[in-house]
């Protein structure tokens, strides 16, 4: 009994512990922002007023992709959390070891890279206000070069297997030359969605590379750095063309047609992103004329496409098939993991609205309105990390499907499910087995 009272004297201890230090974190990091926002503040007003939009605008050049990404992570971890409310095992779905990060971690590494985004960010301005221009130029380099560092940084520190293993599927996104597994394409699908930033980012480095940054007397130089740049549709169907060939990689794996199908619905990208490109290389006239029309075309397909494959086989509801009949839930399906119903009709609805601004994104004349271009950034964003909450919960769903039947042919072929345990959990053994991971992923 007194070791009792001990232990529960010593987690009182550290839960009051734990409470003052969240109380002064959160205290140093609100006095950080405060001063971060008033130097903002003051450089703004500081600028001449002949260079003070080119100045914002080199601002949001260099800034917004960062913030972006840390809006990115900031929302991976609200899924993290909701997975682990609802019960679904994500690091089952992805094949994760037991030291995954959790949702604290995630959001420790999003506070972290926002911070340093927003510090970058105010001496930029700050050097730039006091006429210190070639300190304001290192601002943006440092913190490009800060974050591909700290993801290769060869040390057994900061998260070091999350890391090499977020390397090693972006080498294998990149080179589909083994199996694709559940990861591979999970990643390829939100780079697709955060295809506009990696234009930006590609900007921002080009400035940095050809001395433009903080040099106002300069114009972006045309062709190079700037709207008519000829990198920037490329950079766009990367990711859209790493998820094609993945698509390709698995036909050939499984000889599955849907497969196929799904590489078509990738391949529906690459004219509106051609078409709006070309804009800046044809007379207006015969833009408006000719290619909006088509360029307008291919997007209702590229919308209507993506719309129906989110719904009937990412998130696998009945409203385009003919189970929906049949199914308890009508247009959902049978197993559902959120205990609100009325959220699978909300992202039903908001998807459409928001797969129009997935596609208008992908527009190349978008890069000329800043706030626009960020709306749209941040739009599509909340929609893939709105979609990532029903496709996990229908891949676990599925697996969980798979797992008696695997073990009625394990019975049936005379193996002893219970002595592969330890050998790499249910996914692996049905694999080695001949199982079937997934019709098309």
């Amino acid at each position: 009994m007194p070791q009792t009272n001990s232990s529960k004297a010593q987690s009182m201890a550290d839960s009051v512990l734990m409470r003052r230090l969240w109380w002064l974190q959160s205290f140093f990091f609100s006095t950080w922002i405060f001063f971060c926002f008033k130097a903002i503040k003051e450089a703004i007003f500081l600028v001449d007023e002949d260079y003070r939009t080119r100045f914002l605008g080199e601002v949001f050049l260099y800034y917004n992709p960062m913030f972006m990404v840390a809006l990115v992570l900031w929302l991976w971890g609200i899924n993290l959390y909701v997975f682990a409310y609802s019960r679904i095992s994500y690091a089952k779905v992805f094949d994760l070891d037991p030291s995954h990060l959790t949702h604290r971690d995630i959001w420790k590494i999003a506070g972290g890279l926002t911070m340093t985004v927003l510090t970058s960010m105010s001496l930029y301005m700050y050097f730039y206000s006091q006429g210190q221009l070639n300190y304001a130029a290192a601002q943006p380099l440092f913190l490009y070069c800060a974050l591909p560092l700290f993801l290769g940084l060869p040390l057994n520190v900061c998260y070091a297997s999350s890391r090499f293993f977020f390397l090693n599927t972006l080498a294998r996104l990149a080179f589909p030359l083994n199996p694709i597994t559940f990861a591979d394409f999970f990643v390829a699908d939100v780079l697709t969605s955060m295809a506009k930033v990696f234009s930006d980012m590609e900007r921002a480095l080009c400035t940095m590379y050809f001395y433009q940054v903080a040099k106002p007397e300069l114009a972006i130089r045309p062709g190079m750095c700037g709207s008519d740049s000829v990198w920037i549709p490329f950079i766009l169907a990367f990711p859209y063309a790493c998820r094609f060939f993945q698509c390709l990689r698995q036909y050939s794996d499984t000889r599955d047609k849907s497969c196929l199908f799904n590489a078509l619905k990738y391949a529906t990208a690459f004219p509106v992103i051609g078409l709006s490109a070309l804009k800046y290389h044809i007379m207006w006239d015969l833009w408006l004329s000719r290619f909006r029309p088509l360029w307008l075309f291919f997007s209702l397909i590229n919308s209507c496409y993506s719309y129906y494959w989110d719904l009937s086989r990412d998130w696998d509801f009945g409203c385009f098939t003919t189970a929906c009949q049949k199914r308890k839930n009508s247009a959902l399906r049978p197993n559902l993991y959120y205990s609100r119903r009325w959220v699978y009709y909300w992202a039903i609805g908001s998807n459409l609205v928001l797969r129009g601004a997935w596609t208008y994104k992908l527009s190349a004349h978008l890069r000329d309105y800043r706030l626009t271009a960020f709306a749209f950034s941040a739009l599509e964003i909340l929609r893939r990390f709105q979609w990532i909450f029903f496709r996990v919960e229908n891949e676990f769903n599925k697996m969980n499907m798979r797992a008696p039947a695997a073990s009625i042919s394990l019975k049936s072929r005379g193996v002893n499910s219970n002595a592969l345990e330890g050998t790499g959990g249910d996914r692996n053994w049905m694999i080695s087995l001949g199982a079937k991971y997934d019709e098309c992923l």
